[in-house]
């Protein structure tokens, strides 16, 4: 087995046509932060693009910032940081949550996986930040999307369609996203003791309000125990954040305290305190560690994902949390076994979405279907793509199908 460390995008370019002129498969990884999510990838080589790294371009004023695909995501944040300005979509560390050390994902692997945070249903995921693109396709081609302005696309939006390919259809070199400045404070109202049916009706009431809340996700006992630093106990707490100017926000809680105080004791967390409980929430952190425990990640209409939960729950183990108003639901299974066919039968039965098993033995991965599995002719329209970037599936093969 062969490891091979590009510094630059013609090493990768070279590495890529090596292995495509002798057929020989490659696992494609920044710094392995995701490397446990999908099937195992069957490679005897691996790209690794640890040390493509560096800022290649900040324009604070202009909202922009390049880098090569592996420069590590908490490098770059800490440098938006220093400017006043952030990755709005906030995108998950998944390290943690696979046992790993956190602050180990590469800004390659936001786009890869195609990352999101609490603040989804406000400002989107990683797709919808993108500017530009460098890669090199698995048919051993460098090829370039975008650009580092927002209105330069015309034709096919490649930088978009390699979102969420997990590397299987080409090698990310450089990437450019939009940035935007950090919410000058922020505030959360948290709820305390509803249950998940009143939670969902809270969120949804808070979300359509014209209090511009930003992210909603509700925690029911034991999850809530782990985060916070146990603050809140074992009472069930549904969070609400509210970000902008000081005035704003001040008037915004006011207003959302009004709708809901007949929902339940009600408490405010301020500035470093909410945005550390929202990192915890973004990281999965209920359910992080060094835990063999399977967990799912079930995105479905926000309205659907607690009854779909409740279901499950009479019929196994599990332990669960909501976020992006309830569209999001995270699961552990807690008997240790996957129950991929009941999850699926369930998520279906419940209108449909979005099931991913995040965290499970190798074995497990190898035998159960990863990711949703799509109706046959969207795997058509996969295949087909699959074939245009990468015919002889030298890339990641086998990791999402």
């Amino acid at each position: 087995m062969t490891t091979f460390t590009p510094t630059t995008a013609a090493e990768t370019l070279s590495t890529v046509q090596w292995a495509l002129a002798e057929e020989a498969p490659l696992e494609v990884i920044g710094h392995g932060s995701k490397q446990g999510i999908g099937r195992p990838v069957q490679a005897e080589h691996t790209l690794d693009l640890s040390r493509l790294t560096g800022v290649t371009l900040y324009e604070p004023a202009e909202l922009v910032l390049s880098a090569k695909a592996g420069t590590p995501l908490a490098e770059i944040e800490a440098l938006l940081a220093e400017n006043g300005q952030q990755l709005a979509f906030e995108p998950m560390d998944y390290g943690p949550l696979l046992g790993e050390a956190p602050g180990r994902g590469s800004i390659g692997g936001v786009l890869a996986a195609n990352l999101a945070g609490p603040r989804r249903l406000k400002a989107g995921a990683a797709r919808d930040h993108i500017l530009g693109i460098h890669a090199v396709s698995g048919r051993g081609e460098a090829f370039k999307s975008g650009g580092r302005v927002v209105k330069n696309v015309t034709g096919y939006d490649l930088s978009k369609g390699l979102a969420g390919s997990w590397g299987t259809l080409a090698v990310l070199t450089d990437v450019t996203f939009k940035v935007l400045p950090t919410a000058e404070t922020e505030t959360t109202l948290a709820v305390r003791g509803l249950y998940d049916e009143q939670a969902v009706a809270a969120m949804a009431l808070a979300m359509g309000s014209n209090a511009e809340v930003s992210s909603a996700a509700h925690l029911p006992y034991p999850a809530v125990a782990r985060v916070n630093g146990g603050r809140f106990g074992s009472d069930a707490t549904t969070l609400l954040r509210v970000e902008g100017f000081a005035p704003s926000v001040t008037a915004r809680l006011a207003m959302l305290t009004a709708l809901l105080k007949n929902a339940g004791p009600l408490e405010e967390i301020a500035g470093e305190k909410s945005r550390l409980l929202w990192g915890e929430v973004r990281d999965c952190a209920p359910f992080a560690g060094n835990d063999e425990r399977p967990v799912w990640r079930v995105s479905m209409a926000p309205s659907d994902g607690h009854a779909m939960v409740m279901a499950l729950r009479r019929q196994t183990a599990v332990d669960a949390f909501y976020d992006w108003q309830g569209g999001l639901a995270w699961l552990r299974m807690e008997s240790g076994e996957p129950e991929a066919d009941l999850m699926r039968a369930l998520v279906k039965k419940h209108g449909g979405g979005h099931a991913t098993l995040v965290r499970a033995s190798a074995a497990d991965r190898a035998a159960l279907p990863v990711f949703q599995p799509q109706p046959p002719a969207l795997a058509a329209l996969s295949a087909r793509l699959k074939g245009e970037f990468d015919p002889k599936a030298i890339l990641n093969p086998g990791r999402m199908a």
